[in-house]
């Protein structure tokens, strides 16, 4: 079964200039985008970069110092209550109610949008059915595996048919298979023509998932692009990992080639040119290096060249 969203006529939520200050501190900076129904667009950076702070702008639970967010034809900051039920929101923490069970904790969030009664319990079970969770309707929350419960608050976010999804590290702390099964559900969720912003730490997330990306850095936005396109206007399409060579012949050996290179813990990473890598890999070969690896690039490797930042 597909995950199904509202039928009323779909709608883009639009950023402008947001802005967003604690005394001196700016913790966000003029961030602008587009997030466009059945698109699921990327917020990456590292833990400070913004990526939380601007989420909660987007959905009203922040008051930007600057700028304003609209969805449709309206500014969530002036109708945030109208606004947002057309959102739902998976926050990083799960935030179930201990008291009810499964089912409970679906029907009675039901409420608060005007759902009530035999209709809140057969949305409720259709949620239940769509995230695989049915046979557990009676189940106390503390019953569930972690990603269950992760599967029970989309189902939650979901509640009201939501035209646009916030999920802000949703699979942080899940096993392999428990990402597995919440991407599908996201996945469904594009396909039914529901826009998602997705933050997360995880690179394979979001190379599987998004359509583009943002990249944050210090609040700022310093990129942004399908991932493939990050990728290769960034770091080309091949890197090499070197450890126990001098950086002052890395750089000159680098430079020469018209190429960059970044430290990399212990090591370096270098860029090979996209038109012709061989003679670059030759030469760090010839330095015999302690290590030396060579490897298709990816998107940690276009944070690390534009930042010098692991985004873990």
């Amino acid at each position: 079964m597909t995950l199904t969203m509202s039928d009323t006529e779909p709608m883009a939520l639009k950023v402008y200039d947001l802005w967003k200050s604690y005394g001196e501190r700016t913790v966000v900076q003029g961030v602008n985008f587009t997030l466009n129904p059945g698109e699921i667009l990327g917020l990456l950076g590292p833990n400070g970069a913004g990526k939380t702070t601007t989420v909660g702008m987007l959905y009203g639970a922040i008051v930007p110092s600057r700028g304003f967010v609209q969805l449709g034809k309206n500014q969530v900051q002036a109708r945030g209550r109208q606004v947002r039920t057309s959102m739902g929101i998976v926050t990083q923490e799960d935030n179930l109610d201990p008291d009810f069970n499964v089912l409970e904790n679906l029907s009675f969030f039901a409420h608060h949008y005007g759902i009530t009664g035999k209709a809140a319990l057969q949305r409720a079970g259709e949620l239940l059915a769509q995230v695989g969770l049915q046979d557990y309707a009676r189940n106390r929350v503390d019953e569930l595996s972690g990603g269950m419960k992760r599967r029970l608050v989309l189902a939650r976010a979901l509640i009201n048919y939501p035209q646009i999804v916030f999920l802000d590290e949703p699979t942080t702390g899940l096993d392999p298979h428990a990402r597995q099964d919440f991407w599908r559900l996201v996945s469904q969720l594009k396909q039914s023509g529901c826009g998602v912003l997705l933050t997360t730490h995880y690179m394979d997330e979001a190379q599987r998932l998004c359509d583009r990306l943002i990249l944050l850095q210090n609040g700022k936005m310093i990129d942004q692009g399908t991932p493939a396109e990050l990728i290769e206007r960034t770091v080309g399409r091949e890197v090499v990992e070197i450890e126990g060579i001098a950086e002052q012949i890395l750089q000159k050996l680098a430079q020469q080639a018209k190429s960059w290179y970044r430290p990399f813990g212990s090591s370096y990473l270098v860029g090979l040119p996209t038109d012709n890598p061989q003679p670059l890999w030759e030469k760090l070969n010839a330095t015999s290096p302690e290590r030396l690896t060579r490897r298709h690039t990816n998107l940690e490797d276009v944070f690390l060249r534009l930042t010098g930042t692991s985004l873990d």
